[in-house]
């Protein structure tokens, strides 16, 4: 034995799931004799890079946990009264533990395949019906990005029902947070909306104003009334918007009873961390006559093909592919991760105990302003929920010492001072608020008639404000209050759900990878999930050196100059990619380009984000191979040179093809004065072997929930941060709060300044694991896998596209329009694959009645294979019905998918086996995933549109059986 002392296992080996035999297998089968043959063959040679990547040599699990350890000291986890939208919160052990730590919840797809999302559909309809009881309004979205962005949306949703087309204004309550208000100035600068920013109690509501917008309580802690303010505005045809605290509302009156027409906020308070801003999820509710204008995902009830009660995501025409630059919203992902948690909290404290977390955090707030009043500091606000106001004059600087020396960090606006109590605040935490504030004054804690004060305390919420609508009165919200009835009822919902856990989920366009565990261990250290994105600069160390090394690493891997880290999704990265082009055109006095050119086989956000920017759409076409039709782009290009600001091009194409013109087409672009936007929603192909740059690219986003590792979660959270090239950094996002120095900045794309900071950690362990070599490795085997794919089911089902020498890049796309004439279509192969215990691959995108397949360098040979295997026995169930040999209309297909109620069931009257339609392969016995219902009825749920928990006599159990457990106080 030879001591080694010097070996470390690579952690390249657990994430790149193929082994040298496996390898060896594959590359045979797709007939070349080595990786760098195959990659030759598919990635053309004019823009390959000519190096190596230039990053950190790889870590290991082990000493990059421990490294990372002591860059999160570098934060300092001070005690946070900041509020300003974010909160410090008391995180059920239960629920972080089986939930945000567990990946059969954190790694689910998007619920498009309803039948095997039947858990956190349930779990995201009881996040609508609480915002719907909370705000008091009539339906609810299943999450937006954050509040700020939430803001927007409904700020657009109201500009496009206005009635009168020169109402172009806009109110803004001047006590809206900040980072809210940056935002609108972002969304509204490209549609000419003014943003009329001042006091709600004395502004003169004309006819040119549209909507306007007001917080609840307001940034300053105050809690107005409104009811009046809205009144007149709807006489004037004005509709009002209310950013409202979701925890707020349990104590005062909902703003749906008061006259609001949308009501938007954060749920960031019930039991997600701060994270230094996200991910959170905002919550979007409105009136039901608007729910076609609707932003975002909505959960709706229906039934299931034997008539049972089953849920699905509704109003599903008004997605962006469908849509495209008509869309009225480019939201193409959710926050669904943290709305599920938020929704459980609500489930776990029910309303009874949501009432004592609301009347102890406003309770202690009172305390507080009672003892700072008794040592002659005069509060400021009347009525309040949670903030008190101070100006302190000349003594805000000895108290903001003396915060620091007790490591407080309070909220400074010049002299004035706020300060909010939240859910992890303790009468010894008021104590100590007390003392340094007596301090400054020369006094004691002895001057304060604490305990004669605490018992003293009475709200501060006038009479007409205060809640008396009943809410959470569902039995979902009033039975689970035990830890161990909360664990049973979150896998109850968890064993309904298909997730990476059970098997490869291979949907082209949104790659779905490894998420390894290291990487997701860090994002719930105290260190970086308590932080408030507003603490001091000097206090966030540990997450400016994650920034600073995040930005080095993705700026090698795409050749750009610097990135943006603020967009928190890839459709925000789009967005902000387009308007940082815009204002440099604007910068050099070119006002008048504004035309996108976006080829007709774009993702539909594409089109939907360059309307938004205000930019005319231009459509190139696409040749027979699914490529851009250079000879269409140069015309088109010529002919709007002087209007031309740029072009969005996804590369790989959409189509899962290396394109190979894809440099002259860039040089077209920039030589009739435009520039290049690539989408980098395909990212993972180019890793280590090509880069935007190199390409001919100005401006990239990312998907770090793709390429990079931050999982799904069942519809988010995800990021998407933008590469620029030099020329246009000074135009970076910015942000109201907090400096973010880029020269000309345009104003923020996210609520946050590093958007969804704490799980830009699981990227950067990545990268950081996988090191270059890794990161390369990965993008080969990412192509080898999907190749080998190609290999084995070509002869089965027509590949639509390839590149020059017959290659995919790292996704592919199968056709299967021929079967329609035999009546199958392409979602019936879909639903049948869920008997064979496989989440379908994306459906009819881009094209169709196609099927388009992504395996990811994640996935060991023997999973590929299981694959491949139920899609050739589903071909061969095809060819059955093409020869008569299986009946039109009752076949194992058109009954997919097949319940286990089903297939134990008294009555079977189809013509093929119980065993054929659960058991058709050998293999299905062992891995078997049981659809929790038959196939659902979108049809009727989108008749009969149910977006809140039905009434208890739907479910399994009676309303009499339902019980709440008292709450000690």
């Amino acid at each position: 034995m030879t001591l080694n002392t010097a070996y470390q296992e690579k952690f390249e080996g657990r994430h790149i799931a193929p082994n040298a035999a496996d390898t060896a297998e594959m590359l045979q089968a797709t007939g070349v004799k080595t990786l760098d043959e195959l990659i030759a063959q598919t990635v053309p040679a004019k823009i390959r890079l000519k190096s190596p990547l230039n990053l950190p040599a790889a870590k290991s699990e082990f000493t990059y946990l421990n490294d990372l350890k002591q860059t999160a000291s570098k934060n300092k986890v001070y005690r946070s009264y900041i509020g300003q939208g974010y909160y410090d919160v008391i995180v059920p052990g239960v629920i972080q533990r089986n939930i945000l730590e567990n990946p059969g919840w954190y790694t689910q797809y998007t619920p498009y395949q309803a039948e095997i999302a039947q858990g956190r559909l349930q779990a995201l309809l009881n996040f609508q019906t609480m915002v719907i009881d909370l705000t008091g309004m009539e339906i609810a979205n299943a999450s937006l990005l954050d509040e700020g962005t939430a803001a927007a949306e409904a700020m657009f949703m109201q500009y496009s029902l206005r009635k009168k087309e020169e109402a172009k204004v806009f109110f803004v309550s001047e006590e809206v947070f900040p980072q809210t208000i940056d935002i609108l100035k972002t969304r509204a600068e490209p549609y000419g909306i003014t943003l009329q920013i001042g006091d709600h109690r004395t502004v003169e509501l004309t006819d040119d104003m549209f909507g306007a917008i007001v917080q609840y309580p307001a940034g300053n802690g105050a809690v107005y009334n409104y009811a009046d303010f809205a009144a007149k505005g709807h006489e004037k045809g004005i509709k009002l918007t209310v950013v409202a605290d979701i925890m707020s509302l349990v104590l005062l009156t909902p703003p749906g009873e008061w006259g609001a027409d949308i009501v938007v906020g954060s749920t960031q308070r019930f039991g997600v961390p701060m994270g230094f801003g996200g991910p959170h999820a905002a919550f979007f509710a409105t009136k039901e006559e608007y729910k076609r204008s609707l932003p975002g995902r909505i959960i709706g009830v229906t039934i299931d093909s034997a008539g049972n009660y089953a849920l699905r995501m509704a109003l599903q025409t008004r997605e962006q592919h469908i849509r495209r630059d008509k869309a009225t919203s480019n939201i193409c992902t959710a926050q669904a991760l943290l709305a599920i948690m938020a929704g459980m909290y609500a489930v776990y404290h029910g309303p009874k105990g949501l009432k004592l977390i609301a009347e102890r955090i406003h309770g202690l707030a009172i305390l507080t302003a009672k003892c700072l009043t008794q040592l002659g500091f005069k509060q400021l606000n009347e009525a309040y929920f949670d903030t008190l106001k101070f100006d302190l004059g000349e003594l805000v600087g000895p108290i903001h010492g003396e915060a620091l020396n007790n490591e407080l960090n309070l909220h400074y606006q010049g002299s004035v001072v706020t300060l909010s109590i939240d859910e992890t605040t303790l009468p010894e935490d008021i104590k100590t608020l007390i003392r340094l504030f007596a301090k400054v004054k020369g006094k004691t804690l002895n001057d304060v008639n604490f305990d004669e004060l605490k018992a003293g305390v009475t709200t501060v919420i006038p009479a007409d404000l205060q809640r008396t609508s009943a809410y959470l009165t569902h039995g979902i919200f009033n039975t689970h209050h035990s830890e161990h009835e909360m664990l049973r009822y979150i896998k109850s919902l968890e064993t309904k759900d298909l997730s990476l856990c059970h098997s490869m989920i291979a949907l082209g366009s949104c790659t779905m990878k490894l998420n390894a565990t290291t990487e997701m261990v860090p994002v719930t250290w105290a260190e970086f999930s308590r932080m408030h994105p507003f603490a001091p600069a000097d206090q966030v160390g540990g997450y400016m050196q994650l920034f600073d090394e995040l930005n080095r690493w993705l700026s090698e891997i795409t050749g750009f100059a610097a990135m943006s880290l603020q967009p928190n999704a890839g459709a925000q990265g789009e967005y902000a990619g387009l308007m940082v082009i815009r204002a440099y055109h604007h910068d050099r006095g070119d006002h008048h380009r504004n035309i996108v050119l976006i080829p007709s086989s774009a993702h539909g956000t594409n089109p939907a984000s360059a309307a938004m920017a205000g930019m005319k759409i231009i459509v190139v076409k696409c040749d027979d191979n699914g490529n851009i039709d250079v000879a269409d782009l140069k015309a088109k290009a010529e002919q709007y040179k002087a209007e031309l600001s740029c072009l969005m091009v996804t590369y790989p194409s959409t189509h899962g093809v290396f394109e190979e013109s894809i440099i002259d087409i860039c040089q077209i672009i920039h030589d009739n004065g435009g520039q290049v936007y690539m989408d980098g929603a395909n990212m993972n192909a180019q890793v280590g072997l090509t880069s935007p740059a190199n390409i001919g690219a100005d401006v990239c986003h990312l998907n770090l929930h793709k390429t990079f590792c931050i999982p799904h979660g069942g519809g988010g959270p995800g990021m998407g941060p933008i590469g620029v090239a030099k020329h246009l950094v000074p135009y970076l996002p910015g942000h109201a709060v907090v400096d973010i120095d880029n020269g000309k900045a345009i104003h923020a794309v996210s609520a946050a300044p590093w958007g969804s900071a704490s799980i830009l950690i699981i990227s950067h362990a990545y990268i950081a694991m996988m090191g270059p070599d890794g990161l390369t490795n990965a993008t080969r085997y990412a192509i080898l896998n999907a190749n080998y794919i190609k290999a084995r089911l070509e002869s089965h089902y027509p590949v639509l596209y390839t590149g020059n020498n017959g290659r995919c890049a790292h996704e592919m796309i199968l056709d299967c329009r021929s079967f329609k004439a035999s009546g199958i279509e392409v979602v019936d192969i879909a639903k049948r694959l869920m008997d064979y215990g496989f989440h379908a691959p994306t459906v009819s995108f881009p094209v169709a009645g196609t099927v388009m397949i992504e395996p990811t360098e994640s996935e060991p040979k023997h999973e590929l294979d299981r694959f491949c295997d139920a899609m050739i026995a589903i071909r061969k169930e095809i060819a059955a019905v093409e020869s008569g040999a299986s009946d039109k209309a009752d076949n194992p297909l058109k009954n997919a998918p097949h319940t286990v109620t089903v297939v134990t069931g008294n009555d079977w009257e189809h013509p093929y086996s119980r065993q054929k339609a659960a058991f058709p392969l050998p293999y299905v016995a062992a891995y078997k995933f049981w659809p929790s219902v038959g196939r659902v009825n979108d049809t009727y749920g989108d008749r009969t549109l149910i977006c809140s928990c039905p009434p208890l006599t739907d479910y399994e159990f009676e309303e009499s059986e339902v019980t709440t457990p008292e709450y000690g106080t």
